[in-house]
Formats: C-alpha cells, sequence, structure tokens
C-alpha cells in the first residue's frame, strides 16, 4: 500500500481498536512525514467533550508541519451506563445527548478546527468513521436509536463541510466512511452468528486503501469500506 502524498497525517482516536490499527499501519508504510496520534490521553491530549482541547491539539498539529491526513476514528455506541435502544419505550435524554455529542457534535468540532489547516493546493483528506446503521435509506431493521440517528448527523456535517471546502481547497477531500463490524471492545457484545466480522488490521488497511484511491469529486460522499456508496 502507498500513500498519494507526503505531509503528515493526524490520527484521533488512536487509543481505540480500530484507531490502534490505523496508527500501526499507518506508521509501518511510512507514506507521510509524521504521523501524530490524538487521544484523550496524548500529549497534547483531545477530548470530543472538550472543544478547547480539540483547539489546542489543532493548533500543536498545524506546528508540526504540512497536514495531507486526518482521520477521525472516534465513536461511541454503548458505555457501562448506555446500551442500544431496541424501542422507543427506552429513549432517555442523557443517552441521546451522549451519543450526539461523541458521533455528531465532535466531529463537526474537529472539522471546525482542522479542515482550516489542510493545505489551499493539492490533496488532502479528512474522513470521520461513520456506520452503515446511519443511512436512512438503508434503515429495514429499526432499532438502535440514538446511535443510528446521531451517526445519520455525523454524515450531514461532513456532507455540508465537504460544500465549504470545496470553495476554499478544491482539491481537498472530506468523506464518511464505514469501516464495517470490526473485531472491538465497540462491536463485540452485539456480533450475530454468520455476520463477518473482521480484525482491526485488516479493517485498517481497507479504509486506508479507499482513502489512498480517493479523488476530489467523491467529497462529501459516504462510502463502506470496499469503497462502495451508501445511501443517505
Amino acid at each position: 500500500m502507498t500513500t498519494s502524498s507526503k505531509g503528515n497525517a493526524i490520527l484521533i482516536g488512536a487509543s481505540g481498536g480500530i484507531g490502534g490499527a490505523l496508527l500501526t499501519t499507518l506508521i509501518s508504510h511510512n507514506g507521510y512525514d509524521q504521523v501524530l496520534p490524538l487521544s484523550r490521553s496524548s500529549a497534547p491530549p483531545l477530548d470530543l467533550l472538550d472543544e478547547a482541547s480539540i483547539a489546542s491539539a489543532a493548533d500543536w498539529a498545524a506546528s508540526q508541519g504540512d497536514i495531507r491526513l486526518v482521520i477521525d476514528a472516534t465513536g461511541f455506541l454503548h458505555d457501562a451506563q448506555f446500551q442500544p435502544e431496541k424501542s422507543w419505550k427506552q429513549l432517555d435524554p442523557a443517552h441521546m445527548a451522549r451519543a450526539f455529542a461523541i458521533n455528531a457534535a465532535g466531529p463537526a468540532l474537529l472539522m471546525k478546527h482542522f479542515l482550516p489547516l489542510l493545505p489551499r493546493q493539492g490533496r488532502s483528506v479528512f474522513a470521520t468513521l461513520s456506520a452503515k446503521v446511519g443511512s436512512i435509506g438503508d434503515n429495514a431493521l429499526g432499532g438502535w436509536y440514538s446511535y443510528r440517528a446521531s451517526k445519520a448527523a455525523l454524515n450531514q456535517f461532513v456532507r455540508t463541510a465537504s460544500i465549504e471546502l470545496r470553495r476554499r481547497a478544491p482539491q481537498a477531500i472530506c468523506v464518511s466512511l464505514h469501516p464495517g463490524t470490526v473485531e472491538t471492545a465497540l462491536s463485540s457484545p452485539f456480533h450475530k452468528s454468520g455476520l463477518a466480522v473482521r480484525p482491526p488490521a485488516e479493517a485498517a488497511q481497507a479504509l486506508l486503501s479507499i482513502i489512498n484511491g480517493l479523488q476530489p469529486d467523491q467529497s462529501g460522499g459516504f462510502y463502506d469500506y470496499t469503497g462502495q456508496p451508501l445511501p443517505w
């Protein structure tokens, strides 16, 4: 696998399952001048729930050199307090607020602070991990209200930001990517018999292959791990 340009790569959510695999793959293939991991435990720290930390991390990243790739590998599906809803009876304001804060508002703030750092000339990419269940057109099963809706909101943020980005940097790309079902703590409680579950390293290679092949006219799109467009 080769990358399409030099410059630095920023990986947000580097401490997660997919994020860690993306970090390892990016470093091992050495396609960028530097690979800079950011998370709540990095130096500087980046917390999606704290805009000041996002702004500080972006300033630091800008000081490290030309940025050609930003990957947002963050996301929230469940924790000790909240599980995906099976019915509207389980809808809870705190659960919805947390899902939207991490899956939609947080990435939108990443776009606010990192998209202006992409060079005005030449190819660059901002990619955020969405989910196929965030597709409204593909929703035939229902359930998972907060996760579905927050990822759908993320896709709208990406689409809207891509339009503004194109005016500033015509060759820059801003996309949502569906990584598939991956062996991580986020998805492990929900694996079903017969479901294709891939190891993080395999998912990371597939995602980076898609990123490397993206063209400017694909900016604002929503793609799965094979590069196929997904319905909104």
